[in-house]
């Protein structure tokens, strides 16, 4: 499952009730070191990212950028540090932090081969307590703003790789989740996949949302970014 970490999400009006001094993330002195390896993977991270911000995590394969995004989807925690969205901590209320946070990894994971695009769409609609007044619009706007229409009837398994990501990306961004963390979004996708992609992320931090875009190298995207940073040695770097 891609969306919420792996779990249920809200809409932004569902979880936008805090105090407008509170950023979006917040990451302070992170620390991760993996079991039989010398150093450690991420060192005292720390990071701030408020509302509408979009920003970039750039470093050599190896580095920890999937590792600190894991963290901040909430799906393994750290040895050390903190992590919260909208002062939400998973430590203490991991529901309601899977509820702001929305995850896309790498590679092609996610997707039931042999079940169609609408049935990812509506699943995941379900999956993540869309109300059922509004559930149908939602679908629609994700089918929408990744060009899904004429590919919703079919199975994934008969999709085109850049297809896939797309439906992917589909549901990462469904339903407009606080914080969206996409690794390696444009592996795959052709020049009108990335259009599509470029759209949703302006669009989503023109909504209030923040967004996080990781690759080993973010030179020419496609989208104005506010931040960027790179992963060295275990550290963060503010480029």
């Amino acid at each position: 499952m891609i969306g919420a970490g792996t779990s249920a999400a809200a809409t932004a009006d569902q979880v936008r009730t805090v105090a407008p001094d509170v950023p979006v993330l917040r990451v302070e002195a992170v620390t991760k070191k993996w079991r039989g390896r010398d150093l450690a993977t991420l060192r005292a991270v720390d990071l701030v990212l408020h509302d509408g911000r979009i920003a970039a995590l750039a470093g050599e394969n190896g580095a920890g950028k999937t590792t600190l995004l894991r963290i901040l989807a909430g799906l393994i925690t750290a040895d050390s540090g903190r992590v919260s969205v909208d002062g939400v901590s998973p430590d203490t209320d991991a529901s309601g932090y899977q509820r702001r946070v929305s995850f896309v990894p790498a590679g092609q994971t996610g997707l039931y081969a042999r079940l169609t695009v609408d049935f990812h769409l509506d699943f995941c609609a379900r999956l993540m307590y869309v109300p059922r007044e509004s559930r149908r619009r939602v679908i629609e706007a994700a089918a929408e703003r990744f060009d899904l229409h004429e590919l919703r009837a079919q199975r994934v398994d008969r999709l085109s790789m850049g297809q896939r990501q797309r439906v992917r990306l589909a549901l990462g961004f469904l339903p407009a989740p606080r914080l969206i963390l996409l690794d390696e979004p444009a592996n795959s996708l052709d020049t009108r996949g990335n259009e599509l992609l470029a759209h949703a992320i302006e669009a989503h931090a023109a909504g209030g949302g923040s967004l996080i875009w990781c690759a080993p190298t973010v030179d020419n995207l496609p989208f104005e970014l506010d931040e960027l940073y790179s992963l060295r040695a275990g550290r963060l770097i503010d480029r």
